[in-house]
């Protein structure tokens, strides 16, 4: 038998992103926002598209996408001088949506590196560590990681059971991490653990290979196929205690820097629904059915247009944040109920959005399906639905609901 060929679409402009802009939220970008998410829309539909689906399939890196970002000026998040992009929290969303709308997994793959490992250095480091890491991380010489999240600890992370000693003018790290994107593959892996003798969280560099440190590519996984996520052993790993990151005493250090990634999850939610409303508004005015295109049936104009008020509504939750961040009053309940609004309503999109493309919803050709499972991910990832509604419930009932 020979091997089946690859189909080829007959929407040839799938791909391309269609007007969503209803509420004119273009006219508040300056020169420098419009130009990044020019940039990088032309990238995703020129180069990001035509590749992804075969990676996402085959469960492999792009590593030729990847080492585009720095050649795009987009690593480093808001971070200035080492190289780093230095975007405003405008210009950083409109990257990360952007991304997204090409492919969940290269948008996560910088969200990982630059939105954690890097912005972890920034945050928590001294000047010296900060001027040793970062330049090469900016040009994506260094590939970083970020290693929280534990076997038995995902929400309640700050119970997280991995150790430190101090011995000498070292620490001896054990224990074990789960779900850390960029693990396998990472330079420099930002670990964190409990002191034996405080009982604070530490924060360290673990830079790879490092004797007692092993990574294992976690494997059927359905969502981010693109981007491989690590079980992490740290059997007696030494890490030098100049690799301890010098402002990073306490498990509050540790949510700091996860409170910046929060509001660019709204953003990353926006890019895969975009995607999804722009793939269905396409095949609606392509495919024909009784005779007719799909678009001329009232159903689905009601269906495409509760698909866009859901988008709109998404897009302003956004730009508020942004505007908020702008002026350093995003706080970590607002970042989490736009994350948290944001990714609830990706997912009723995208599900309707595969719905709409029939039979031919579940194909890669025609991307919806890849955003429909790469949104699982991210409805998760950083705090789920659940652990976000019990923040925001928190603050407007003064009450907490867990520890």
């Amino acid at each position: 038998m020979t091997a089946p060929t690859a189909p080829t679409t007959p929407y040839t402009e799938l791909g391309e992103a269609l007007g969503t802009d209803f509420f004119s939220v273009r006219d508040q970008f300056t020169d420098e926002q419009w130009q990044r998410f020019a940039d990088t829309r032309t990238f995703v539909d020129t180069e990001v598209l035509p590749d992804i689906n075969d990676y996402w399939e085959r469960a492999e890196l792009p590593w030729h996408l990847f080492r585009r970002l720095p050649e795009l000026g987009v690593v480093g998040e808001d971070i200035s001088g080492y190289g780093a992009s230095a975007m405003s929290p405008l210009a950083l969303g409109l990257v990360h949506m952007e991304l997204h709308r090409g492919d969940g997994s290269l948008g996560t793959f910088l969200g990982v590196h630059a939105g954690l490992a890097m912005k972890a250095i920034h945050m928590c480091g001294s000047e010296e560590q900060r001027q040793r890491w970062l330049p090469a991380m900016s040009t994506l010489d260094k590939l970083g990681a970020f290693a929280l999240t534990e076997p038995m600890h995902g929400s309640d992370s700050v119970a997280l059971e991995t150790t430190a000693t101090r011995d000498g003018d070292h620490w001896v790290l054990r224990g074990e991490k789960r779900w850390i994107g960029n693990g396998s593959v990472a330079d420099l892996v930002v670990v964190w653990a409990r002191d034996t003798g405080s009982g604070d969280v530490l924060g360290f560099v673990v830079e790879t290979p490092a004797e007692g440190y092993s990574a294992t590519v976690i494997p059927g996984k359905v969502s981010l196929r693109a981007l491989w996520q690590a079980d992490i052993t740290l059997d007696g790993v030494r890490v030098p205690d100049e690799n301890r990151l010098a402002n990073a005493t306490t498990f509050a250090d540790c949510a700091a820097v996860l409170a910046t990634t929060r509001g660019t999850c709204a953003w990353m939610a926006l890019g895969h629904a975009t995607a999804g409303y722009d793939a269905a508004l396409r095949y609606a005015t392509a495919r024909e059915q009784f005779g007719k295109p799909l678009a001329s049936f009232q159903i689905v104009q009601q269906r495409l247009v509760a698909m866009l008020a859901d988008l709109t509504g998404m897009q302003l939750y956004c730009m508020q944040a942004a505007r908020l961040a702008e002026v350093g009053k995003l706080s970590p309940t607002v970042a989490g109920l736009a994350k948290m609004h944001n990714t609830r309503t990706a997912r009723k999109i995208l599900s309707e959005a595969r719905d709409l493309l029939g039979g031919n919803g579940i194909l890669l050709e025609h991307h919806v399906v890849r955003h429909w499972a790469d949104i699982e991910a991210i409805h998760t990832f950083e705090g789920t639905e659940t652990i976000q509604t019990l923040i925001v419930g928190r603050d407007v009932t003064g009450v907490s609901a867990f520890t």
